[in-house]
């Protein structure tokens, strides 16, 4: 090898080169790490409702370690996304000392029980709030599918003036509706959507026929529905009586 300069001077241009990333690497990174690319400002896009600035100034004062070039994102990111009403957080460095955080916020769709609130993706997260929400029970993981199904049910139930307040999935998946005004509705396990649809086109000529409103609704029947009205219930048991 020693009696071949070209093969000499190939392996001094390799070194020489290898050197010479290795130097402009350790002085990049010796670079960022200089106290010379401060990050100066925070700026929150949008304007968040329900975060509250002394949560977001909290983590920044926390997790807002390093500088411009050597800041943790995905550290930061999963800091904001701990608060209590973000779902989601993006943060993006802006030339030269700025960094961006755009804060997706919770919006409740309804209670879970007592143990905390879904989103409308049917997410469950944990936070407080003092607005009226109606109530989801159901098993663990049906919450996404209750949420797509009280959508459906608030809609259908629209022209009768009426809101749903309370859905209820059994552990069989038996769901359960009740409504603002007090009824509930038995849906059953199949067919939700027809049945509810199928209660809701006779409700009208049902109560004009009843003289009342009902209180109760079974509407697992292939063909109709039953009723319970407690005050007929009542009569006719004192007319039993007389």
């Amino acid at each position: 090898m020693w009696d071949k300069p070209e093969a000499l001077n190939l392996t001094a241009n390799v070194l020489f080169a290898v050197a010479s990333l290795v130097t402009l690497y350790v002085a990049v990174l010796v670079t960022v790490q200089l106290p010379i690319f401060p990050l100066r400002e925070v700026r929150i896009l949008g304007e968040p409702r329900l975060v509250g600035y002394a949560d977001v100034e909290a983590v920044v004062t926390k997790e807002l370690v390093g500088n411009f070039f050597t800041i943790d994102l995905v550290r930061l990111r999963k800091a904001f996304e701990t608060l209590p009403w973000v779902r989601k957080a993006d943060l993006r460095r802006h030339w030269p000392d700025r960094l961006e955080v755009r804060l997706e916020e919770q919006v409740p769709l309804a209670r879970w029980g007592t143990l905390g609130l879904v989103n409308v993706q049917g997410e469950l997260f944990s936070a407080s709030y003092d607005g009226n929400l109606p109530m989801f029970t159901g098993p663990a993981g049906s919450s996404k599918e209750m949420a797509i199904q009280y959508a459906y049910f608030r809609n259908s139930v629209e022209p009768l003036g009426r809101e749903p307040v309370q859905v209820i999935v059994s552990a069989r998946r038996s769901w359960t509706l009740r409504l603002d005004d007090g009824l509930v509705l038995k849906l059953g396990r199949a067919n939700l959507e027809n049945r509810l649809a199928r209660f809701v086109h006779y409700y009208p000529q049902a109560t004009a026929l009843l003289g009342r409103p009902m209180k109760y609704a079974d509407l697992r029947y292939p063909n109709g529905f039953a009723v319970r009205v407690p005050e007929l219930a009542r009569t006719e048991a004192k007319d039993r009586r007389k």
